[in-house]
């Protein structure tokens, strides 16, 4: 069963190094366990994901840069989120404000080729089906 994210849940991204936040911005009316229960479109850097550490994606030209000018020894540097769209949906039929919820086994692509997916979802009382 899926989990609702709520504002507080947690994030990862595979090219990172550490989790990060989701704020929910989306709405504020559906609550679940007195925070706000996100949706797909919680979906922008920095507004809705926290940064993910440091960024180890050669893709990203902050670390493509550095990794060059240390010759070629991968070179992390600070995440600075970079979603290439919204959340994909698994619960498209359960809506919130018209918007399709976001649960824990939602996914989201970053445009630095790593994917972002739900750690912990900030609650676990209140379940989509």
């Amino acid at each position: 069963m899926s989990e609702l994210v709520a504002a507080g849940g947690n994030a990862m991204c595979t090219m990172g190094t550490a989790p990060a936040p989701v704020k929910v911005t989306s709405q504020t009316s559906v609550l679940t366990e007195g925070k706000p229960a996100g949706t797909i479109q919680d979906c922008q850097g920095a507004a809705n994901i926290g940064p993910f550490g440091m960024c180890t994606s050669m893709a990203n030209p902050a670390v493509s840069a550095a990794t060059a000018a240390a010759m070629g020894v991968l070179t992390p540097q600070p995440c600075m989120p970079m979603p290439a769209g919204p959340w994909i949906a698994t619960k498209p039929k359960v809506l919130i404000g018209g918007k399709p919820c976001l649960t824990n086994d939602c996914k989201m692509m970053c445009a630095y080729a790593g994917s972002i997916s739900v750690t912990f979802p900030g609650q676990v009382k209140v379940t989509a089906t």
